[in-house]
């Protein structure tokens, strides 16, 4: 080849070379302006456009991880979780390394209620990186709602290890320490877990209703009392707290508490209700008929104008029994008890009246349903009573 030839096919090659670059750089300079004109649209709620955006990244880059990932992470948010989880697989294959579409993946499955399948990716992600007390988190949610608390408890001992501060991973690991049978260690953690957060009323909530399972009444009412103080137009807290007060006998405060219920919503049934179980207790402590009057007038505040509960029913019953009227409470409390839930107490009322009856055998039938709901710890001394009877006339 002569001189001037080679010099020309230098120059050529040169050119070619040249284009290549300037469109390769041209086609990085397209796809960057894509991916953050998607993260704008994205930024503005404006959801359509950003899916556009990193559309069109992706066609001019077909193993772009991060613009799958942020594809799949709109239509997420979009509620399209199908094509969330397309694109987020996608993300995942094209970088197995990668942790975000992990733990992405992980939320569109939990959102889908595979709990097993979301706790899988989270695992995946932490065996990555275990170093994310939010992603930890994550991985004991799912394992609880797989139902698997066992399991939940040496992430969230982790997450908190990682994050002192962590007050929800203290109170997820209150809940899955009282599934598993641990209620003292329970107890532990939902109590720090209202320490670092005192306005968490979620585990406030969890920590009363532990504390009153385990009859350490006078703690359940000061969480009760500092829910009232953090929730204060909540009648449902006064309420709480004032059925609190009557379980532990101080019918005055119990009163009071509901009396303030009232105070806020005049026409909340619930209220009434309340207050109708507190007179009745003291009724029935007392022999007290002018507490019965006074349950009897809330209990027809509580039914006016609406179809009685099963809860209601059975404090009509409780009240129809205290008035020496068997027949009325027999047939009220059997419609509460042919009622879905109901308080255990239901049963055990109605054998009450059964018996008053001579009707021995609805007595044994009540009284079998109520034993087979309520553990032999748990019974009343009344329930006790009854029950021994029964045994004893076999």
């Amino acid at each position: 080849m002569t001189r001037p030839l080679i010099v020309g096919a230098l120059i050529a090659g040169l050119a070619v070379g040249a284009a290549i670059t300037w469109n390769a750089a041209t086609q990085d300079r397209e796809y960057q302006r894509l991916i953050a004109a998607g993260d704008a649209a994205l930024a503005g709620d404006q959801t359509f456009l950003a899916i556009e955006s990193y559309s069109g990244a992706i066609a001019l880059k077909r193993d772009s991880m991060l613009a799958y990932l942020r594809r799949g992470e709109t239509y997420r948010q979009r509620g399209e979780l199908d094509a969330a989880l397309r694109d987020l697989r996608t993300a995942s294959s094209i970088d197995p390394s990668a942790p975000r579409p992990l733990e992405q993946l992980g939320d569109v499955q939990y959102a889908l209620k595979r709990y097993d399948r979301a706790a899988d990716r989270y695992a995946a992600y932490v065996r990555l990186d275990d170093r994310s007390p939010r992603v930890l988190y994550k991985l004991a949610l799912a394992r609880l709602a797989d139902e698997d608390p066992a399991a939940a408890i040496p992430s969230l001992r982790q997450a908190i290890h990682l994050n002192d501060r962590f007050a929800e991973a203290n109170y997820l690991l209150g809940l899955a320490l009282w599934r598993t049978r641990q209620p003292r260690e329970a107890i532990g953690a939902l109590q720090r877990s209202v320490r670092i957060a005192p306005s968490f009323s979620p585990a406030r909530e969890a920590l009363a209703d532990l504390l009153a399972s385990q009859n350490r009444l006078g703690e359940q009412v000061q969480q009760l009392e500092a829910l009232v103080t953090n929730e204060p137009e909540r009648t449902d807290r006064y309420l709480a707290l004032g059925l609190a007060h009557a379980s532990r006998g101080r019918h005055d405060l119990a009163v009071a508490a509901v009396g303030r219920a009232i105070e806020r919503d005049p026409t909340d049934r619930r209220a009434y209700s309340a207050l109708a179980r507190v007179w009745l207790d003291v009724a029935e402590a007392n022999g007290d008929r002018v507490a019965l009057d006074k349950a009897r007038r809330a209990l027809r505040l509580a039914l006016a104008g609406s179809a009685p509960t099963a809860d209601d029913l059975t404090l009509q019953g409780r009240a129809l029994l205290l008035r020496g009227d068997a027949s009325g409470a027999f047939r009220v409390l059997r419609d509460a008890t042919a009622r879905g839930e109901v308080d255990p107490t239901a049963f055990l009322r109605l054998a009450e009246a059964a018996a008053r009856l001579n009707r021995t055998n609805d007595e044994r039938v009540a009284l079998r349903q109520y034993a087979a709901l309520v553990p032999g710890g748990e019974r009343s001394r009344a329930a006790t009573a009854h029950l021994a009877r029964l045994q004893a006339a076999r």
